[in-house]
């Protein structure tokens, strides 16, 4: 730095000795020639330049004499470029190291499938994935890339954490979890940055697996309105899973019980395009759940009858069951769990938790009804808490398949009215997604010309059908009250 400084100086030097000098030469020869001119000069041109010559002449006086200050000045001002330029370079180096934030750490998992009761089919879907992880080359030599994500869709409490868990487990690889909800930031691209740490430690530590719980939080269709911090960080998740290819050991699993308002370029192929629906357990997946969680403990339970009665519980809500009743066993200082104290914790749950559908004998049959009659106008698998029924998906649907879906929404609704002689009202979202059917073809497709007259003529082919054949909806009523699950082979 002090050998910069003092060629600086030497710079400077030269400099104002060649202006004092070629300032002084200007004046001696501009002098010289208006004296000696032969021409009378009279053009005030000549006066201009003098004058600027003599305002030269004074500039290069001043400088040199504040010589020492100009120096200063240039030091101070070389100084700071060069703290600027060290600056950028560390937030160069700063945003690299960014990515790899101590703030996400990777767990390993202890919970295999064997911890989870109730997940046959779930199972079955997800083992290539472990054994992806574990054997990639197996894959990776026939050219074989598995899909960047798979999307965990069911309601609350099902236990989706708990699978990408236990995927995980299986595969012992490093499982790094964060919620949706922790990449909505108040500060603009502070969520987009979370991002790009998570998967730049994803990357280092593969195989892994990046599991994101409520994407929904993130994920929401943009609407194109607005540039929100929201919307820039699911860009940015966009961008992460583009970046990456099948074969580089990193698997992202999300979980969401509202796959509706997703993003459509969340679901497209190349990114979450594997989806794995986690429904209520049925009677048999209860059974295994309170055998897991009953597992050791002291009880006088009837688990048959307990599976039974606890139709419309997720296996949280059975684990929170449990857990309640062995509570009251302390409370009234007992060492055995019984029936009393399951009991005392329904009531709990169906008191203090409304989002559990506790149902009793008829309420049951109801259900039972309205789910046997929509298996059987459909002719496909339906469970008892199913929300919707399998349906007829063509790019160009003809006039008899959009009618087609609208049986299938309303068959649950008419079955009922024919089999219990009264209208009930069980799911306002069937009439809904029926009637919006029903205007397209007549506003959109332009295929009728009433939707009132369109929906009452579906209405009553759909009660003839079910009257005619209501000793098949009563079979599958009670197949569905006995297993709670119809299968294809039962129709």
């Amino acid at each position: 730095m002090s050998q910069n400084s003092s060629n600086i100086n030497k710079n400077l030097d030269k400099n104002f000795k060649f202006m004092v000098t070629m300032a002084i030469v200007l004046v001696i020869l501009f002098v010289l020639t208006f004296y000696k001119s032969s021409i009378h000069i009279q053009s005030t041109s000549y006066y201009v330049g003098l004058g600027f010559i003599f305002v030269l002449l004074i500039v290069a006086v001043v400088l040199r004499l504040n010589q020492n200050k100009l120096k200063d000045y240039i030091d101070k001002k070389k100084n700071k470029r060069t703290d600027n330029s060290f600056q950028n370079e560390l937030s160069k180096k700063q945003t690299i190291n960014d990515d790899l934030n101590i703030d996400i750490q990777a767990v390993s998992s202890n919970v295999t499938f064997k911890d989870i009761a109730g997940i046959a089919e779930i199972k079955e879907e997800l083992e290539e994935v472990v054994d992806f992880l574990n054997e990639p080359k197996k894959y990776l030599q026939h050219g074989i890339k598995l899909p960047k994500g798979v999307l965990l869709v069911g309601p609350p409490g099902v236990g989706k954490t708990l699978i990408a868990r236990a995927v995980a487990g299986e595969a012992d690889v490093p499982f790094f979890y964060q919620s949706g909800a922790s990449f909505v930031q108040i500060y603009v691209g502070m969520g987009a940055k979370k991002v790009r740490e998570l998967f730049a430690k994803a990357k280092a530590s593969a195989p892994a697996i990046v599991f994101i719980d409520e994407i929904d939080a993130v994920g929401k269709a943009r609407s194109g309105k607005s540039n929100d911090e929201r919307e820039s960080t699911l860009n940015e998740l966009l961008t992460q899973m583009d970046g990456f290819e099948g074969d580089s050991g990193v698997i992202v699993i999300a979980a969401t019980n509202k796959i509706e308002v997703l993003d459509d370029a969340l679901l497209r192929a190349g990114r979450f395009d594997r989806r794995v629906h986690v429904g209520l357990p049925n009677i048999d997946d209860r059974k295994k759940i309170l055998s897991l969680y009953l597992e050791g403990k002291n009880h006088e339970i009837d688990i048959d009858k307990l599976s039974h009665d606890t139709s419309g519980f997720s296996s949280a809500a059975l684990a929170t069951l449990i857990n309640e009743a062995l509570l009251n066993m302390i409370k009234r200082e007992s060492k055995i769990l019984d029936m009393d104290d399951i009991e005392v914790a329904k009531n709990k749950l169906e008191f203090g938790k409304k989002q559990i559908k506790i149902l009793d004998a008829k309420q049951k049959e109801i259900l039972s009804i309205y789910q046997a009659s929509k298996a059987y106008i459909s002719k496909s698998k339906v469970a008892l808490f199913d929300e919707g029924v399998s349906k007829m998906n063509s790019t160009y649907p003809s006039y008899n398949e959009l009618c087609e879906n609208i049986r299938r929404d309303l068959a649950g609704i008419i079955g009922v009215e024919v089999i219990k002689k009264e209208k009930y009202a069980i799911n306002h979202k069937d009439l809904e997604s029926a009637t919006n059917i029903a205007k397209d073809i007549v506003e959109k497709y332009k295929m009728s010309n009433s939707v009132d007259e369109l929906l009452t003529n579906i209405k009553n082919e759909l009660r003839a059908d079910l009257s005619h054949n209501a000793a098949d909806i009563n079979r599958l009523k009670n197949i569905m009250l006995e297993n709670e699950v119809i299968n294809i082979e039962d129709i």
